[in-house]
């Protein structure tokens, strides 16, 4: 039989062994509290493992997890929760989380943790109260609309992805607030811990992550496309409208070549680098995803590999031509490599565009996540700027630039 104690002690000694929980009050909650209670159909050796887990599918699709550790200490310390804080959770899942968030606020604080599903907010209630934490609330409500009720909240945190700031979380924040949440920004999602600023809100700092979407009235826009089977392939793109799904099919079963672009990196430089540049920088951005075991024979070139689970890649899509970027295959986990391209139909133009993108971001000193900064304005105030990029959506403009190293734009 586990030793659940011995199991939880190795997951969050890890953690702070490999500089992931650096804040004292971050560990002393996460030794306080057994994720085995939250997952309590689950082995205790997968409970502890630094992993999400899904707790819930709608048409077999995760709609529901617990949250990998790694990425919840992580966003705790970008949210420095105080005692006596008041606490509003968008994205209650087991409630593991708010039973971190309600120690780190403490006897005088309070915590709220609302989620969309009933059985999900049964659930939550329940393992909340086997932890000796009923004082939290688990409230079914619809997390774009935050909870007016109990505003300001001296911290709002998201534990869903976000396509856009909704107006609610801005509104129901107190000036001296902190909100952090997983955006979509293209290329992918960040950790944005947001402070207030005047009329807007400015990053305090910023990580890599990636969530489930926010679900409901603000839920994320239609990015997805079907582009056939044998195997399950998926296009997201933010033009999604302007895609014919029959034709990219056909152009990524059609002939191909491959460019080298003379760049070696690490993983760690690619999701949170080039990608995160090539979708602010370059139209066309998409990703292709193929899930299931036969993946791997998917018609498009390997960057992300999980056996028998998924295949993806990101790169450029623009009328009769696709570009999309490459690993050799077996890379080791960690091992530098050698970045290249692989080209679909007339990629004469689109893929040394592709390239060229990626060594000019090579040039710039390989911007990353850790240096980017992100300033959330409403549309009527954002500010002209020659010198950051602006990504527009329906309730805030978000400015982003690397200050550190200068111009950006490209």
């Amino acid at each position: 039989m586990a030793d659940v104690g011995a199991l939880h002690r190795a997951l969050i000694d890890g953690l702070v062994a490999r500089g992931v929980i650096t804040d004292a009050r971050v560990e002393a909650a996460f030794r306080a509290v057994p994720r085995h209670l939250f997952l309590p159909d689950v082995a205790p050796d997968e409970v502890y493992r630094n992993t999400f887990i899904v707790t819930k599918r709608i048409d077999g699709e995760a709609v529901s997890s617990s949250s990998q550790p790694e990425i919840m200490a992580t966003m705790l310390q970008q949210l420095e929760v105080a005692a006596g804080h008041r606490v509003l959770e968008i994205g209650a899942g087991t409630g593991y989380n708010a039973a971190l968030l309600a120690h780190l606020a403490g006897e005088g604080g309070e915590v709220v943790t609302l989620d969309i599903d009933d059985d999900i907010v049964e659930g939550a209630r329940a393992h909340l109260a086997a932890a000796g934490l009923a004082r939290v609330r688990v409230v079914r409500a619809d997390g774009g609309l935050g909870l007016a009720a109990g505003a300001p909240w001296d911290r709002i945190i998201l534990t869903v992805g976000a396509w856009d700031v909704a107006p609610a979380w801005r509104e129901q924040l107190s000036p001296n607030g902190r909100l952090v949440l997983p955006l979509s920004l293209g290329g992918g999602q960040r950790s944005v811990a947001f402070a207030p600023a005047g009329d807007h809100l400015v990053s305090v700092s910023i990580h890599d992550c990636g969530f489930m979407l926010l679900r409901g009235a603000l839920a994320h826009p239609l990015d997805r496309l079907q582009l056939g089977r044998d195997p399950a392939v998926e296009l997201f793109t933010g033009r999604p409208e302007t895609v014919d799904a029959v034709a990219v099919r056909a152009l990524l079963d059609g002939p191909a070549h491959d460019l080298a672009t003379g760049i070696e990196m690490r993983s760690k430089e690619l999701y949170g680098g080039a990608i995160q540049w090539l979708a602010l920088h370059e139209r066309g951005f998409a990703w292709l995803v193929a899930k299931g075991a036969d993946a791997e024979t998917a018609p498009f070139p390997e960057l992300y590999v999980e056996p028998g689970v998924s295949r993806t890649t990101a790169g450029l899509l623009d009328g009769g031509a696709a570009c999309f970027l490459t690993r050799p295959p077996g890379t080791s986990p960690g091992a530098p490599f050698s970045l290249g391209v692989r080209a679909f139909g007339d990629g004469a133009v689109l893929a040394p565009r592709l390239v060229e993108a990626l060594r000019r971001w090579d040039a710039m000193g390989r911007p990353a996540t850790a240096g980017m900064r992100v300033r959330a304005y409403p549309p009527e105030t954002t500010p002209p700027s020659a010198d950051a990029i602006v990504v527009a959506k329906r309730w805030h403009h978000y400015v982003v630039d690397w200050p550190a190293h200068g111009r950006t734009s490209g």
